[in-house]
């Protein structure tokens, strides 16, 4: 099967081009790392807040915890959204189990001491790729609470051994193409989302075809899109924290 490439898209980016993309750190003065995330037109604030404690099954076992929570605002869409106040919806579960296992996945909770970061992912504005924002900018995040406990001498050795981001990926009429925003995420045929390591490694391929399936060829050149959309972000996320 031929992959086609003439697919315009709403905003005229090529077919493997990110959005508009920039990380504000120490965005929220109070918290112990921060940063504001945009995306095109997709906000997010992340904060981490660094607790003496860990969980119940984790007391007296000598190791950390990350954990992560995430929100929408109620006017981040087009019409109005009901605050989850009594329990979180399903997705909204899903969504911070997926920020708070990529997290995990790239930090040795041994060298955190029996302590817990806990991150909180609440979208401003929403435009499609909220998770994949709340990934990439709750990376850095943590990484600053995690300077902050270095410098303090809570901790000896950093205990982040990776970098971790997401993007996503999709099918629109028979073109792959990065980062959909809300109109495209609508429209695909096909909608993935790839969280990454600095390694090259994966942490999660969520994948489904919304209309027809995708081939094995549809899936590899989508897989490729989002290799090339992390590692962009990588370096949007040493700008933010080393400038």
């Amino acid at each position: 099967m031929i992959l086609i490439m003439n697919y315009i898209r709403i905003d005229n980016r090529t077919h493997d081009q990110l959005r508009p993309t920039k990380i504000t750190p120490n965005f929220a003065p109070y918290a112990e790392g921060s940063a504001l995330i945009e995306v095109g037109n997709t906000k997010v604030i992340c904060t981490a807040t660094v607790e003496e404690r860990v969980p119940p099954f984790l007391r007296n076992k000598g190791v950390g915890w990350v954990t992560a929570e995430y929100a929408m605002l109620p006017r981040a869409t087009h019409t109005r959204t009901n605050r989850e106040i009594m329990r979180p919806s399903g997705r909204t579960q899903e969504i911070q189990r997926l920020i708070g296992r990529s997290l995990r996945a790239v930090v040795d909770t041994k060298l955190l001491g029996e302590r817990q970061i806990f991150i909180d992912c609440d979208v401003l504005q929403a435009d499609g790729g909220t998770r994949c924002a709340s990934i990439t900018g709750a990376c850095v995040a943590l990484a600053l609470a995690v300077k902050n406990l270095l410098q303090q001498g809570k901790i000896k050795k950093n205990p982040i051994i990776n970098e971790v981001a997401a993007v996503s990926v999709g099918m629109v009429e028979n073109t792959p193409i990065l980062d959909l925003c809300y109109e495209e995420d609508s429209n695909a045929g096909v909608d993935m989302n790839i969280v990454c390591t600095g390694a090259g490694k994966f942490i999660e391929i969520q994948g489904t075809a919304e209309r027809a399936p995708f081939n094995r060829e549809q899936m590899n050149a989508m897989l490729e899109l989002a290799e090339k959309g992390v590692e962009q972000l990588f370096t949007i996320q040493r700008y933010a924290l080393n400038g």
